[in-house]
């Protein structure tokens, strides 16, 4: 298999990136950042070269953060996450590239969908975030009618070893291991369906062989947990403490999220293997590690 991963230097595509070659298969990684094989903005780079007698292309490539998605500027989402999908789709289309694996995110529910969420619940994102993702969904479906094969996975809360510094576990764990105060947003009850680096990695390439065109399929773990009992669960494993301060809830964070993954257990095989327990420690394993490092960024 020939493949090519937008977003390849990211923290899903590195790992994506790795285990396709494991795999033995034929990758490409294209990222505008370094440690990518091929370094170009997808909005002004020449797309037909890359995409050209591709397999599969796995869509990961895209500006993240709900919450940041409030404070910069707009433009910014509407060229990494929507205007960069259009000219990637339409590289593919005139291609005829054998399928496209576009990564979306729960922020598409926003708050009032039932728990577990169903792919077919109403998208009503609560961040310009997420409503970017809405309209690169709406990009993917508008080519699948022209007949490309496009699948959509809207990954739901993926952490693990790499994860984005922005990101809860990340900061908890930084602050964990440096006595540093960590900054909570809401009152701790809230609830995520944390997913393991490895089993969104295992479902995006699922996708990217398996299941008809045009679904869409929700990637979680499978099991909900109080953002306070993570944060008790990591500060065990750093073997120390964790200080808190809290401050009220973001405008772009919902309450709960709970993935109904059904239908990606029925048409990929999915089913997410790896522990909260597990993945907590793998991660803090490796900032461990990272930060032994002769070249660490300490802080």
């Amino acid at each position: 298999m020939r493949a090519v991963v937008t977003g390849a230097a990211g923290f899903v595509g590195t790992h994506l990136v790795a285990a396709l070659r494991e795999r033995g298969w034929d990758v490409v990684g294209t990222d505008r950042r370094p440690g990518a094989d091929h370094r170009a903005d997808l909005v002004d780079a020449d797309l037909d070269p890359l995409v050209g007698g591709a397999d599969v292309v796995l869509h990961l490539a895209g500006r993240a953060s709900a919450r940041a998605s409030w404070r910069e500027d707009f433009d910014g989402y509407l060229h990494d996450n929507v205007r960069a999908t259009q000219r990637l789709l339409h590289a593919c289309h005139a291609a005829r590239v054998g399928r496209v694996v576009l990564a979306s995110s729960s922020s598409v529910y926003g708050g009032a969908a039932p728990l577990p969420t169903p792919e077919d619940a109403p998208t009503a994102p609560v961040s310009p975030y997420g409503a970017t993702k809405v309209m690169a969904e709406g990009l993917a479906a508008a080519y699948g009618a022209q007949g490309l094969d496009v699948v959509v996975l809207r990954y739901f809360t993926v952490y693990g070893p790499g994860q984005r510094p922005d990101m809860l576990l990340a900061r908890a764990i930084d602050a964990a291991l440096h006595g540093d105060e960590l900054l909570v947003f809401g009152d701790g009850r809230q609830t995520r369906d944390f997913t393991f680096v490895g089993d969104a990695v295992e479902a995006t390439i699922a996708a990217g062989t398996r299941g008809p065109a045009g679904r869409t399929y929700n990637v979680g773990g499978g099991a909900p947990v109080a953002v306070r009992d993570v944060l008790g669960r990591v500060a065990a494993l750093c073997g120390g403490t964790l200080t808190t301060a809290g401050a009220a809830a973001h405008a772009a964070d919902v309450r709960d999220t709970a993935a109904d993954v059904s239908r990606a257990r029925g048409a990929l095989g999915f089913v997410a293997r790896t522990t909260l327990d597990d993945g907590l420690a793998a991660q803090v394993a490796a900032r461990r590690a990272a930060l032994a490092a002769p070249s660490a960024d300490r802080r």
